[in-house]
């Protein structure tokens, strides 16, 4: 099976395309800014080594796998909708590996 690797740089210009593609979700715009930009204050402030609570593991690992979810669809709908391209479906957004 086949992965697909995005780098940091390009997970920024698709959030930056989903907020120009998405100009009536104001709301989820400033939601979405406000936890990029909290999540990434964190991790800059965070030691490679450090531990946190597990209450604060397990709601991390939630929301990551909520904000995933949510992109995963979103791509899947904006591509078929402007693309009109088949075989999108053969692709498993399993294999959407974000990372540098």
């Amino acid at each position: 099976m086949r992965r697909i690797v995005i780098s940091e740089k390009q997970l920024g210009e698709l959030v930056v395309t989903l907020k120009e593609n998405h100009k009536g979700s104001s709301m989820t715009k400033q939601q979405l800014f406000t936890i990029a930009t909290l999540a990434h204050k964190m991790w800059e402030s965070m030691d490679d080594e450090e531990e946190l609570e597990d209450w604060m593991v397990s709601k991390v690992a939630q929301a990551e796998q909520s904000i995933i979810a949510v992109v995963k669809s979103f791509m899947y709908d904006e591509f078929v909708d402007n693309k009109g391209i088949e075989g999108m479906g053969k692709l498993d957004f399993n294999d959407l590996i974000i990372g540098k």
